[in-house]
């Protein structure tokens, strides 16, 4: 059964009373005793007053996981703060997805660490001192309109700009964040109108989204040709990286970091230590990428501590951050539970399956669909189903069915269609499981620009995240996405296996994969490296062959 249906009323008060009584218990060192007798009784006496909402053995599954006991032994984390990475200074609801998440998605076994939730408290509170409206971020707005850096600034900040599609702007945005905390710097987002109501605020009693009398209008300027791009001004030598130790008065008030899969190699220095220590100085520093250039900052000497001590599990950077910074808002979570009560509640188990066509890797329809299917049933995924029946089926029983939702997201719908007809044709080799296919939306061609466009985009990933299977498409960030607020090793659709080769392969864990890395060793100067033979950390990304992903 699914470990994730959410709580109604009656069910939400069961729970109370016995978290409460397993808190006191806890202190006395008896719970596993006592609940063990506890939750039985619980179960029994309140199931019949629970029938008519949902099936028994859903709610025994629901009771045993409000209590933090895995079905593997492992305590999964489903509080409602997320082990601590979501600050309880929100008003519920103003964003109800904040909270109610964790009640929907399978738990997580990864608890963020100490270090982690008390360096987020610390970003919240710089990001009130200097946030929009504040005193400190007038005096800093003075400074980048001069363009004129005049001295050390209390408040200094990196301004996101959007690049591509929603899965790419949450990898970038989830990278920039962490460059911010590392060197306490404080992220502002620009939202455009197609991205108007899409995210709730992250961050308690402040904004991080650019005001409309921000001096800076003209953000579709930010490009390879922008006048102050890092790359132009070190190759030009207006800029050094020596420079880490000049005068205030020679640095300019902002730079714009060209960072997107097409950048250049004077760009990519960016990525060194040097250039960390120079531009760390500048008081505005603005971003655009369509990379999850995290890892990268592992390879920084003077950011290794700090990042082992945020991050002890290297393969949990986005799963955290992703689920701390990234909440829908309440027009995209009503969609999203629309959808969920309508069509994937009753389910015993949800099998997401998330199909990207590239257009530049075209892959024909039949070749993907064989593809798909051949992961599902080599996998065990989903059941086989028989093209003609040797004897006619004997009825099921009633009660005994178990339901599979296969919720499908594509820009179309013809692999929805096919996989609905196939299990509406054909009996299952699997007699007491039934499978029903499900797809939210198909429209046909991707436009990032409209709005509309961008809610049911996110929407979908939402869903996908609840999944308790995940099958995903090589090299989309659509799928990182998912995974990642999910907490899900996805199955990945490898992009046109060769004969011999299995037609998906499981990720080794929840982390985003770099595309596009540098391939220059910033401490020998060589070129032309393979930088995961360099660490230990950094590997082959499953799914992209040059990419790199970080590994325990």
């Amino acid at each position: 059964m699914s470990a994730k249906r959410k709580r109604d009323g009656g069910c939400r008060r069961i729970l109370a009373a016995v978290e409460s009584t397993e808190a006191k218990l806890e202190r006395n060192g008896t719970t596993t005793f006592v609940m063990s007798l506890v939750f039985p009784a619980i179960c029994l006496l309140f199931v019949p007053f629970l029938l008519y909402r949902r099936p028994t053995m859903e709610l025994l599954q629901t009771l045993r996981v409000s209590t933090g006991i895995g079905s593997n032994g492992v305590e999964p984390s489903r509080d409602r703060l997320l082990g601590g990475l979501l600050s309880p200074e929100f008003d519920e609801s103003s964003c109800l997805s904040r909270f109610q998440s964790a009640l929907y998605r399978k738990g997580s076994h990864h608890l963020p660490s100490q270090h982690l939730v008390e360096k987020l408290r610390r970003y919240e509170a710089l990001h009130k001192k200097c946030g929009p409206g504040t005193a400190l971020y007038n005096k800093s707005i003075e400074q980048l309109k001069s363009n004129q850096s005049t001295g050390t600034m209390e408040c200094n900040y990196l301004v996101w700009i959007p690049h591509y599609g929603i899965g790419n702007r949450v990898m970038s945005i989830v990278s920039g964040f962490l460059y911010a905390l590392l060197n306490d710097k404080v992220l502002l987002v620009h939202v455009p109108d197609d991205m108007d109501d899409l995210l709730c605020e992250p961050f308690p009693g402040t904004t991080w989204a650019v005001p409309k009398d921000f001096p800076v209008k003209d953000f579709h300027k930010f490009d390879r040709d922008a006048p102050m791009r890092y790359g132009a001004l070190l190759r030009d030598k207006v800029i050094s990286n020596d420079m880490r130790s000049a005068t205030n008065a020679a640095l300019p008030a902002y730079v714009y970091l060209h960072l997107p899969w097409y950048n250049s190699e004077w760009d990519r220095l960016f990525y060194c230590g040097e250039a960390q220590q120079m531009v760390r100085r500048i008081p505005w520093l603005f971003f655009r990428t369509d990379e999850y250039f995290a890892p990268l900052l592992f390879l920084v000497d003077e950011y290794s501590e700090e990042l082992q001590r945020l991050f002890p599990e290297k393969t949990t950077v986005f799963h955290h951050l992703v689920r701390y910074l990234f909440h829908p808002s309440n027009t995209v979570w009503g969609h999203v539970m629309r959808y969920y009560h309508a069509y994937l509640a009753r389910a015993d188990e949800i099998v997401g399956i998330q199909v990207r066509i590239f257009p530049l890797v075209p892959i024909p329809f039949e070749t993907m669909l064989n593809q798909i299917m051949n992961c599902a049933l080599n996998e065990r995924i989903l059941p086989r189903p028989l093209e003609f029946e040797e004897k006619p089926q004997s009825a099921p029983p009633r009660n005994g069915l178990k339901v599979k939702a296969v919720l499908v997201t594509n820009l179309n719908g013809s692999y929805h269609d096919r996989l609905r007809d196939m299990y509406y044709e054909y009996p299952l080799e699997a007699r007491d499981e039934v499978v029903a296919v499900y797809q939210p939306s198909h429209e046909q061609a991707q436009h990032t620009d409209e709005r509309g466009h961008n809610v049911k985009a996110l929407a979908e990933m939402v869903l996908l995240s609840f999944s308790d299977v995940l099958v995903t498409t090589a090299k989309s960030t659509f799928g990182y996405v998912a995974q990642g607020l999910g907490g899900l090793r996805p199955w990945i659709l490898l992009r046109k296996p060769e004969d011999g080769e299995p037609a998906c392969v499981r990720a080794a864990s929840t982390e985003a994969c770099l595309h596009e890395p540098p391939k220059y060793d910033c401490k020998t100067g060589k070129r032309g490296v393979d930088m995961s033979a360099a660490v230990p950390f950094l590997r082959r990304c499953e799914d992209v062959a040059d990419g790199l992903k970080l590994f325990d």
